[in-house]
């Protein structure tokens, strides 16, 4: 059948999949997943470009070149991104129900001109255009909190949860978590031979808002002698003080820290790279190795018999989050993409597809605006050794510190 945008749609329906928040590997091995089984099933899959944003641009005529805004996916070109990282139908952290007003189409301009606008009608009526009756947001809390909206506007919504920062409430794992500690570990190996050369101290700053996950399972791996993480302020003295004594204990004489971009000062806040806000209300992180770094230097000689010791600052930023997926980033998705399409075809909808000790399974999608997952500060983390903790590894899930069972 054919609606009225001109797109050739199967008898069974269209689904649409988009991608939104950051980019990760396993991003296309999911999109490859979902659209090789629903071509399969009789559907037509439609790609939106931009996350959300897609749909926001979107003109409702069939005449309108609406390319830059969405894609028809077929087997062969999925096929070919499928074993590559990042998206290739890209990504923004666009958020249809608060648009700024210089954001706003201009198309829509006349009938939205608030400084904030709620887009969500035209939404839904360019989903209908296309003849769209299921919709997969691949993406985090943020990106899934508005397909939450469009599921409780009656939308036929199945979500998967994606974000390094493995944050996302419901699941023990989110697409990219492992990659990026896979990158993290391989990362911070490889600038040891830096560090033990120059026998310095090395700060190095990763990915991790609210949650220091991504810091905290490569310092259990070994990778670090200690981390610091968002969910507990640290005092600088005792991280100067811990640094100093790993180092020295070092034949090589160096020591190193893992410091999640989320991570707090005692007294202090969160460290901004700029004041400036997404959609979504969150302003960019970032600097907080560097001001780790600065007090290093200072503190040092406090704990070093009066000498100074220098530091080696980087942040690891989106060297963990490029190239292409691990194992895990790869057959994950193809299992949450599978999952998915398994709920639709059974004619279920408004759920998260998970995986929860160890098992696939689904919740509702509530769940990801219901609650918050953070590290269990007083189950995995030694606030006094800025260190994982762990008594017992039986009966946990396959990386130990990210069920919310406790």
């Amino acid at each position: 059948m054919s609606g009225s945008s001109g797109i050739d749609v199967k008898k069974k329906g269209a689904i649409g999949i988009l991608t939104g928040g950051g980019d990760v590997p396993g991003l296309n091995p999911a999109i490859r997943a979902v659209t090789f089984r629903a071509l399969r099933e009789g559907y037509t899959v439609i790609g939106f470009r931009r996350g959300w944003a897609g749909l926001v641009d979107m003109v409702r005529d069939k005449d309108h070149d609406n390319s830059d805004n969405f894609r028809v996916l077929t087997e062969d070109l999925v096929n070919r991104a499928g074993r590559t990282g990042g998206t290739f139908l890209h990504s923004s952290r666009t958020n249809p129900s608060r648009v700024s007003k210089a954001s706003v189409p201009e198309h829509l301009k006349p009938q939205f001109s608030a400084e904030k606008n709620d887009l969500t009608p035209e939404v839904i009526k360019n989903l209908e255009w296309l003849g769209v009756e299921h919709l997969i947001p691949i993406g985090g809390d943020d990106t899934l909190s508005y397909g939450v909206r469009l599921a409780r506007e009656g939308f036929k919504v199945v979500a998967i949860p994606k974000t390094m920062d493995n944050d996302v409430p419901g699941t023990d794992y989110c697409i990219g978590f492992s990659t990026c500690v896979t990158r993290t570990i391989a990362l911070t190996n490889s600038l040891r031979t830096s560090a033990g050369s120059h026998e310095r101290f090395m700060v190095l700053e990763v990915f991790g808002r609210y949650a220091g996950f991504s810091a905290i399972l490569p310092t259990m791996a070994g990778c670090a002698h200690r981390c610091v993480i968002p969910e507990h302020k640290f005092n600088m003295e005792r991280l100067t003080e811990l640094l100093v004594s790993d180092r020295r204990n070092n034949p090589s004489r160096y020591s190193i820290v893992l410091v999640s971009e989320g991570a707090m000062f005692e007294g202090g806040e969160m460290v901004f790279a700029r004041d400036a806000a997404d959609a979504f209300g969150h302003k960019k992180l970032g600097g907080i190795g560097d001001l780790v770094s600065e007090q290093l230097r200072e503190l040092s000689p406090k704990y070093n018999n009066g000498k100074t010791i220098d530091v080696i600052n980087q942040k690891l930023g989106y060297m963990v989050r490029c190239g292409d997926p691990d194992a895990i980033d790869s057959i994950v998705p193809m299992a949450f993409g599978n999952l998915a399409l398994d709920l639709i075809l059974g004619g279920i909808h408004g759920r998260l597809v998970v995986l929860k000790n160890g098992r696939y399974d689904n919740v509702p999608i509530e769940m990801v605006t219901s609650t918050k997952k953070l590290v269990n500060v007083k189950e995995h983390y030694s606030t006094d050794r800025l260190r994982p903790q762990y008594k017992s590894f039986e009966m946990k899930p396959l990386f130990i510190m990210t069920s919310e069972m406790g």
